[in-house]
């Protein structure tokens, strides 16, 4: 996703810009009043949802205006396709929301709702207006991007595999692709329409467009409104400027690039993947070919935290709880005392509060002076990070912050106290200074901290990391309103949770996550995740004294710190049991290289023109495997010689995407296996594997009776990049030596797509094609064996067993798939969890991944049986797996969503 200043329409284009519903469209500032002049600084919107109001949007250069008030939008993505578990979509986007988004990113691949054209399927794990329902129920908004064309590291950038076939040039002018496209967005937009946060039904807040060229522009916005969307259309050639990150930011990334944009003045942050997911089946582009997506992003595959997560959890908080940050202007130049410390100064027109982001791309922290408020302040920023200071600030009760050494995170008015929350590094020592006329009546109620008062000001000092959170409560005679201070690292910070009411906003710390709280009488109900054991401290509204969590009344007593606070910790979570792995069964597969197989029923590979931007080689038919409809997945051909007497050696030139490989058979004797290594660009592999024909078999081939020998060729990875989707897959070229057969070609690659699982979850195995990856297969006949395996053949292997978990309800386990072999054994894995497949694992050092996360949902946990299938495919040169196969533990937590089974139909009988 792409966020920015740039991604609005022209600020001409009003219709395109701004929508305000109430009657007039505005590309420019509307005060809640309607008088003239600017928006002032003032508090963000209420939290959104489907509240049945009609709501306003517009914007200045500063900010979003969501009925006259200032939202800064800060985004994280979530692919809805990368967690193929409807329940976990609540899981990740309750996180989100807690850690400080308020928008989630929404990319739709069209590829996994539209089998063939003119079919597609919104139910199941492409459930697009459960997705959004519960958006809504989570308080997020919804920035849209439903393509056809979204990157994403997706095949083919999302576009359908059947469009490759389908006579056009994708993202053109052309009428094949438009009608197509169109069709797509109608049934898109007939979801997105109803829940348009303009309409009060839903959070749908902002669409984006894909339109590559100016010409397209005009025409898409035209269809998307007359398909009744009415929320802002954003663009990518808006003269308004980027404000994104990309994949793989680790946190001093992160820190760096987002300080930057809020210096910049970008309208819209995005964060890049907020949760990086799966790419299950067949989903993945060459670019991102590991079935882990992002690795780096702030919640990872396996629904934790990442090290990625703290800077964003605390600058989103802050854009959610610090007004001051929704308007800020350039600021006369301020510079470090050293010049390798780069400094923006911005400063709020309304209030006064001034800003200054530090940046050091320097290789090593740098210690110097920073003039605030007339004092040279000594500020140190690390290696290669950044880190944003604050002066001017309103802290509640008429006291102002006149600098600080470490970052703000929130301020809020619980009750009858402000709270001041801020954030640094583990084992700095933090300075705050206050202004107070009046000598103030500080208390330090942790022993960490320390105060001073001086010529009018209170200076605190505080070591973070120490041990937890830091407090200092300050009173004075000019304001009958209490100010706590509070002070933490990264790690800390992360244990900081604001939330909203009704009646007023309040705070969590201790819980590992606040999922939810709620007001019931003298009561607040909370909801979350606990890791290990840990206290558990409330700020509530006035009137509240009891406490529950999740479900169980909670003891509390009053703390110092005018919060309840429970008297002991809370309890921790009980890691679960795992089984393990046992009851293996085994089968070879590929009798496609046989010579006597029946493959009547395959396709014939005789064309002579193709739709691919791959040239067909001359006097050869098209073998593309797109041209013939297989389009995801491992591709046989089988080609029947005739005049092969003499042949000496076969050339095969294949084209696939990343970590390719193919496999040839002549007349059922293996001739090899070669990995597809030689990168042509756009996400393309193409290279050639020449094979000599052995002795015994020229000498069988040139017998004196007639033979036709029969060339078999298995192709696996068949993806496509996202920037030229109609490059050939599979094999593109077969040259001979010393004969000149005839070949009467046939190829086969994935049947009908599973109506449940998608068109991305087979490929053409044998196996496949005969269900063995799927729940209730009767392999009551295979081999028992147990693991590790060391079969030397070139082929294709299944191994299946069944396994039964029993995680207790009230604990949410992560688990995963761990293999662990020789690497100097090469084969790979294909694996299926009750028929989804989960990815490939490849072993040898060729992938960085030993471990696949197998989602809940997918994953039964309730004491229900699982059916794990493994497909393994191997060259025949070294003894291949699998090795070592194991269940291992990702993580867990007290706490969780319910998860419900999605759908694994077994197999049925013909």
């Amino acid at each position: 996703m792409e966020l920015s200043r740039r991604v609005f329409s022209a600020l001409a284009g009003t219709t395109v810009l701004g929508l305000a519903l109430g009657g007039s469209v505005s590309g420019g500032a509307v005060p809640a009043s309607g008088a003239p002049g600017p928006v002032p600084t003032g508090p963000a919107p209420a939290p959104p949802g489907a509240d049945g109001v009609r709501h306003r949007i517009a914007f200045d250069r500063h900010s979003l205006l969501v009925d006259g008030r200032r939202l800064v939008l800060w985004a994280g993505e979530l692919q809805p396709f990368r967690l193929p578990s409807p329940s976990l979509w609540r899981d990740v986007l309750q996180k989100m929301r807690a850690h400080g988004f308020n928008a989630v990113g929404v990319p739709l691949a069209w590829n996994q709702h539209s089998p063939a054209p003119g079919h597609y399927d919104f139910t199941g794990v492409r459930d697009l207006d459960l997705f959004l329902r519960t958006a809504a129920e989570t308080g997020l908004y919804v920035v849209l991007r439903p393509g056809p064309h979204i990157g994403a590291d997706v095949d083919a950038g999302g576009l359908p595999g059947w469009l490759t076939a389908a006579g056009t040039d994708a993202r053109t002018a052309g009428p094949a692709y438009l009608r197509h496209a169109d069709e797509w967005l109608t049934r898109v937009n007939a979801v997105v329409a109803r829940h348009q946060y303009t309409r009060g039904t839903g959070t749908v807040l902002l669409y984006r467009l894909d339109a590559p060229r100016p010409d397209a522009l005009a025409r898409l916005r035209e269809k998307v409104r007359a398909d009744g969307i009415d929320v802002p259309l954003l663009h990518d050639d808006s003269p308004l400027a980027r404000g994104e990150t990309h994949r793989g930011a680790d946190a001093a990334g992160a820190r760096r690039v987002h300080l930057a944009h809020l210096a910049d003045g970008v309208t819209l942050h995005d964060v890049g993947t907020a949760f990086g997911g799966t790419s299950w089946g067949w989903l993945a582009a060459p670019s991102a070919p590991t079935p882990t997506y992002d690795p780096a992003a702030a919640i990872d595959e396996a629904r934790r935290p990442t090290e990625r997560l703290a800077p964003l959890h605390q600058i989103g908080h802050l854009l959610r709880h610090v007004p001051d940050f929704a308007r800020l202007d350039e600021a006369p130049a301020v510079r470090a005392g050293d010049a390798r410390i780069q400094v923006r100064h911005l400063a709020n027109p309304d209030t006064g509060a001034e800003v200054y982001v530090l940046r050091n791309d320097s290789a090593a922290a740098v210690t110097s002076t920073l003039p605030l408020g007339g004092t040279d302040v000594p500020v140190t920023v690390p290696a290669r990070d950044a880190r944003m200071l604050a002066a001017g600030l309103d802290l509640g009760g008429g006291r102002k912050l006149a600098h600080a050494t470490v970052q703000p995170m929130l301020t809020l008015g619980v009750g009858r106290l402000d709270i001041a929350a801020f954030v640094g590094r583990a084992g700095e020592m933090a300075h705050l200074v206050l202004d107070c006329p009046e000598e103030p009546w500080p208390t330090r109620l942790d022993e960490e901290a320390a105060w001073a008062y001086d010529k009018e000001q209170l200076h605190v000092t505080v070591p973070l990391g120490a041990d937890g959170l830091a407090r200092v409560r300050v009173r004075s005679g000019g304001s009958d309103r209490t100010l706590l201070l509070l002070f933490a690292d990264d790690a800390t910070s992360l244990r900081l949770w604001p939330y909203e009411t009704p009646s007023g906003k309040g705070l969590v710390y201790g819980p590992a996550l606040l999922r939810d709280a709620s007001l019931d009488g003298s009561t607040v109900r909370l909801t979350g995740d606990m890791v290990d054991a840990y206290g558990l401290e409330v700020w509530a509204p006035r009137g509240i004294t009891d406490v529950t969590w999740n479900g169980r009344a909670v003891a509390t007593s009053v703390s110092r710190a005018q919060s309840l606070r429970s008297r002991r910790p809370l309890p921790g979570v009980t890691e679960p049991a795992l089984p393990a792995l046992d009851g293996w069964r085994r089968r070879d597969e590929n009798p496609e290289a046989e010579p006597g197989y029946d493959d009547s029923g395959w396709t014939v590979a005789d064309r002579r023109t193709s739709y691919s931007t791959t040239r067909v080689p001359e006097e050869q038919p098209v073998l593309f495997a797109d041209d013939y409809g297989y389009h995801y997945g491992d591709v046989w051909y089988r080609g029947r010689l005739t005049g092969a007497a003499g042949l000496e050696s076969v050339s095969l030139t294949a084209a696939t995407g990343a970590r390719g490989m193919l496999m040839a058979w002549l007349d059922g004797e293996p001739l090899g296996t070669h990995d597809v290594a030689r990168q042509d660009g756009k996400g393309t592999w193409s290279d050639t594997a020449g094979f000599l024909v052995p002795e015994r078999l020229r000498e069988r081939l040139g017998g004196g009776r007639p033979h036709s020998p029969v060339l078999s060729v298995l192709v696996r990875r068949t993806q496509r990049g996202q920037d030229d989707g109609r490059a050939a897959r599979g094999l593109t070229s077969v040259v001979f030596r010393g004969a000149s057969p005839a070949v009467h070609w046939r190829v086969r690659g994935a049947v009908a797509p599973d109506p449940v699982r998608g068109p991305l979850n087979n490929g053409g195995l044998y196996g496949e094609r005969k269900g063995w990856h799927l729940p209730g297969y009767d392999d009551g006949g295979w081999e028992s064996v147990s693991l590790p395996r060391a079969d030397r053949r070139q082929g294709v292997t299944w191994y299946r067993t069944v396994f039964r978990l029993d995680v207790p309800p009230d604990v949410d386990a992560s688990v995963g798939l761990a293999f662990d072999d020789d690497p100097a054994r090469d084969y790979r894995v294909q694996v299926f969890l009750n028929g989804w497949n989960m990815g490939e694992y490849v072993n040898g050092g060729k992938s960085p991944q030993r471990t696949l996360v197998l989602p809940n949902g997918i994953l039964r946990t309730r004491a229900a049986a699982n059916t794990l299938a493994l497909a393994v495919l191997a060259g025949g040169g070294t003894p291949a797996g699998p090795g070592s196969v194991r269940l291992t533990l990702l993580g867990s937590a007290a706490g969780g969503v319910p998860v419900a089974p999605v759908a694994s139909p077994g197999r049925r009988e013909p």
